[in-house]
């Protein structure tokens, strides 16, 4: 029997739950809860490792695949780190397994990662010993021997198993959707987390940028590509080829970093625009309509979108690097250009004031507060009362007491909120940590239902101060976010 036939065997359901005897938990029904809650405690304490499965001989029921089964699975790994075959050899075997994984359950998949993770571990023993004996030789002349010795030790047959992945033309895809599909189950199952933290660090240094291709994103490009990016872009849906048509358009720039393994999947895509000034919102940006830019007259470049493309490289960061590459490329192609700056989301802001709009009211002065009382009709206004009337967020006029709070507090978001060392808003860490700072915060800048719906609306440009980049990045590490002194004039 082959391995695909050993996969595809029926695996059998979960354990049902244990039903309670009505008249002995009206009884008891507190040492019942106590002795129900211990039994499934010791059940999940009692989870089968993969070594006890492969010396067992009977499947448990939540088990997907017998210890036959396992076995034979584990001798299949194996046999693709054996050291007495050639690379090449090793990943005709891994594209064997790789096949037989496509055709396995999810829940099969997953005794697949218990193995490659328990299974080829390094040698604890070995380690330990070549630990012991770096650490007595610090400071000796037999340190670096002893260095090398220890790096030696800490190479698993993990790493050499995931390598023998890679050899095979397909098998940087495989892996990076393998770790995408792992990446949700770590939560739940803790004895993979070796196999995770192996594959990403793999891939920080298969993906390092050293490796990685910039190219230019065109309505040229093979129809292949642009399908690629309309099913990748994150920011703003495309919804139509006439809307991807304008943002690949002669007066607009799109740039994707690619990896020889993945000669046709971009990693991480941005679009850029050429304005005149720093851009206050995104409809005429996405408007198919509008009339094309002269390029040479140009002065401002705006990264209106950036888009990873890959859950498989989660954690894997080459997102500040391309936009250094960008920036390089467009000021050699257009000399003219002097201000580079984002119009970006702020996904976090409108979750956030769910959660802090009683703090934020009761931080609020108090002749601002009582504006807001009598612009919602209740005084003393509550902050209950202000979030609702946020609803009508796109009929408020420009002078409105709730406009200037709700600015107020997204520059609070965006300047100030910090919690346990970590900024509030994904996309602010992401350009603040590349050494942006935050420009100006715009109203009704994205009215759609995504836009209204993540931030009421608002938008927000970073600047990348070419010359202020390093001590941008140092204020961060300092903990004081770099603002600009129109968002500080927002602040109550």
């Amino acid at each position: 029997m082959n391995t695909s036939e050993w996969f595809g065997r029926k695996v059998a359901g979960w354990l049902p739950a244990a039903k309670l005897d009505k008249a002995a938990a009206k009884l008891a029904s507190e040492a019942k809860f106590k002795t129900t809650t211990a039994v499934a405690e010791d059940a999940a304490l009692h989870v089968r490792s993969s070594k006890e499965r492969l010396n067992a001989k009977l499947r448990q029921k939540e088990e997907a695949l017998s210890p036959r089964v396992l076995r034979r699975t584990l001798t299949e790994l194996q046999a693709i780190v054996d050291p007495g075959v050639s690379e090449v050899e090793g990943g005709r075997r891994a594209k064997g397994v790789a096949q037989w994984y496509s055709k396995a359950t999810p829940l099969q998949r997953q005794d697949c990662w218990l193995l490659m993770s328990e299974q080829f571990a390094p040698d604890a023993t070995k380690v330990k010993a070549a630990r012991e004996q770096y650490e007595a030789s610090v400071g000796t002349p037999d340190e670096g021997v002893a260095e090398i010795r220890m790096r030696k030790a800490l190479v698993s047959p993990r790493t050499r198993l995931l390598q023998r992945f890679a050899v095979f033309p397909e098998g940087m895809r495989f892996l990076v959707d393998l770790r995408a599909e792992l990446l949700p189950a770590l939560k739940g199952n803790k004895r993979i987390l070796a196999l995770e933290a192996e594959l990403e660090n793999l891939f920080t240094t298969w993906f390092d940028v050293a490796f990685l291709e910039l190219r230019r994103i065109s309505w040229d490009s093979p129809a292949s590509l642009v399908e690629k990016l309309i099913k990748y872009e994150a920011v703003h849906d495309i919804k139509s080829w006439g809307d991807v048509k304008n943002r690949l358009d002669s007066d607009r720039r799109c740039y994707g970093f690619f990896h020889p393994r993945l000669p046709d999947e971009p990693l991480i895509f941005v679009e850029v625009a050429f304005m005149d000034e720093i851009a206050s919102s995104i409809s005429p940006l996405l408007d198919e309509s509008a009339e094309a830019v002269d390029l040479s007259k140009s002065k401002t470049a705006i990264f209106y979108s950036i888009s990873n493309t890959q859950t498989g490289l989660k954690g894997v960061s080459f997102g500040d690097s391309l936009i250094k590459r960008v920036v390089e490329t467009l000021r050699a192609d257009f000399p003219k250009l002097k201000t580079f700056a984002t119009l970006s989301p702020m996904p976090g802001f409108r979750q956030w004031m769910g959660r802090n709009a009683s703090r934020m009211f009761n931080e609020t002065p108090d002749k601002l507060r009582a504006q807001l009382g009598r612009a919602v009709g209740f005084e003393p206004a509550s902050a209950e009362h202000v979030m609702s009337a946020l609803d009508q967020i796109t009929t408020l006029p420009e002078r409105s007491a709730l406009r200037q709070w709700l600015l107020g507090c997204a520059a609070y978001y965006l300047g100030k909120e910090i919690t346990e060392g970590r900024l509030a808003d994904p996309v602010a860490r992401f350009h603040l940590g590349n050494g942006a700072r935050v420009e100006l915060i715009h109203w009704a800048a994205d009215l759609s239902a995504k836009g209204v719906k993540q931030s009421y609306g608002l938008m927000v440009n970073y600047l990348y101060d070419l010359r202020k980049i390093d001590s941008h990045r140092k204020m961060l590490e300092a903990g004081k976010i770099p603002v600009s002194g129109d968002v500080q004039s927002l602040y109550f």
